[in-house]
């Protein structure tokens, strides 16, 4: 009994329910029909978050009945979204898959309330007809599944009470079991779409991780072959110039030494920054928390450092975020004209996922160029399959935000 009762509270509340998913479909259609003016387009984000958090709230009330959890996975929500953007977030499979769900709810809940309530309140009415009939006004009799005009009609009206009461025992748990099998149907993500999107961002992050260690290789021949390696041959001639001072004049051995050390000594500096680069030790020696905030001490910009909520994550990710720091604080530094600057680091569970969320006071403006250091923290980070959201008004201030799955 009581796990009828549970069904039928779960039938009647989402039959309410569906009278706002029908107020969404409206509001849909209504959308559509101002789509081919700029007023539709800039009220489609309002409506995919709201559609996003009623859908968030199906799934919820399904999980609770069911027992088992039903996931969601939306892809972000641009914080300024292009048109493109708007197309593309209109056409995403999980948007028409909540689309479905708040068409076909805004019917068949309804429906299934209503039943939900009629049911009982039929039968109700049905056991009582027969103390009541004769009371009803001549032409008027009473109108159940049969019109009572008699004690043989009323005599009758138990049974139809009594059928209506088994039509609800067995017909409104099976309605529950078909509204919530509804919302993990169709507010599931598909498996098999699932598992395409998840193999094209895994074509893509492995293309995207081949570039940055491209990149990477690049940079590190080339600040070889710039520097470390100049200053070496540099040595060696230095060296070979005090090896002929000391055959022909020893005076002059002395100094050539010296030079030759002075650039043996900067040589050996330029690789160890080098090695730092590629990865740098104080993560192994402090982790993350304290490599970030001596990037923060290190940092030009006066910087607000904020990494309460950091959680250890695989050594990878937590280089790659601790080169999106750095070169966010050099970018600050160098373009932004800012007094002050805020990094947030912080760990997000379900999924687990690293932050990391820069504001700085500057003019604004930034763009991502091609070569630029916002192009290669997109390229780092889409390594790991993660966003990058940059929100740099004219005026400023700037925020960039970074995350970064740790599970990937």
């Amino acid at each position: 009994m009581k796990q009828r009762l549970r069904a039928a509270r779960y039938v009647f509340v989402e039959g309410c329910a569906a009278v706002v998913s029908l107020a969404f479909v409206i509001a849909g259609l209504l959308l559509i029909s101002l789509s081919i003016l700029v007023v539709g387009w800039a009220l489609v984000p309002a409506y995919v978050r709201t559609l996003r958090w009623w859908a968030g709230l199906a799934r919820r009330r399904a999980a609770e009945y069911a027992d088992h959890p039903v996931p969601q996975r939306y892809p972000p929500l641009p914080d300024k979204p292009t048109l493109g953007d708007l197309r593309r977030l209109l056409t995403d499979q999980s948007m028409r898959r909540d689309c479905a769900w708040v068409a076909i709810h805004s019917f068949v809940a309804l429906v299934a309330g209503i039943l939900t309530f009629a049911l009982p309140l039929g039968a109700l009415n049905a056991f009582v007809v027969p103390f009541y009939w004769q009371a009803m006004p001549d032409g008027e009799p009473v109108s159940n599944l049969y019109p009572v005009t008699s004690w043989w009609g009323a005599a009758g009206m138990p049974l139809v009470g009594l059928m209506y009461l088994l039509l609800a025992w067995w017909l409104i748990p099976a309605m529950a079991r078909w509204l919530s099998a509804l919302a993990s149907t169709l507010l599931a993500p598909d498996a098999r779409s699932d598992l395409s999107r998840r193999v094209t961002a895994l074509t893509a992050s492995r293309a995207a991780a081949l570039d940055a260690h491209s990149a990477e290789l690049k940079r590190i021949e080339r600040d070889l072959h710039d520097g470390a390696q100049n200053r070496l041959v540099a040595v060696v001639m230095m060296l070979g110039m005090a090896e002929r001072a000391l055959q022909n004049n020893p005076d002059q051995a002395l100094p050539q030494l010296r030079r030759a050390q002075d650039a043996a000594t900067e040589a050996l500096s330029e690789l160890r920054t080098l090695v730092h680069d590629i990865y740098p030790p104080i993560l192994d020696e402090l982790g993350l928390e304290g490599a970030v905030s001596a990037l923060a001490g290190r940092s030009v910009v006066p910087c607000v450092l904020d990494v309460e909520k950091l959680r250890r994550a695989p050594a990878a990710v937590e280089a790659a975020a601790y080169f999106v720091v750095a070169e966010v604080l050099t970018n600050v530094a160098k373009h932004s004209g800012a007094t002050t600057v805020t990094v947030r680091v912080w760990t997000e569970s379900e999924p687990e996922t690293m932050v990391i969320e820069v504001l700085d006071n500057g003019r604004g403006g930034a763009t991502s160029r091609p070569g630029g250091g916002i192009a290669g923290i997109r390229r780092r980070t889409s390594a790991f399959e993660g966003t990058v959201v940059l929100d740099s008004p004219a005026a400023g201030p700037t925020t960039m935000k970074v995350e970064l799955p740790c599970g990937f």
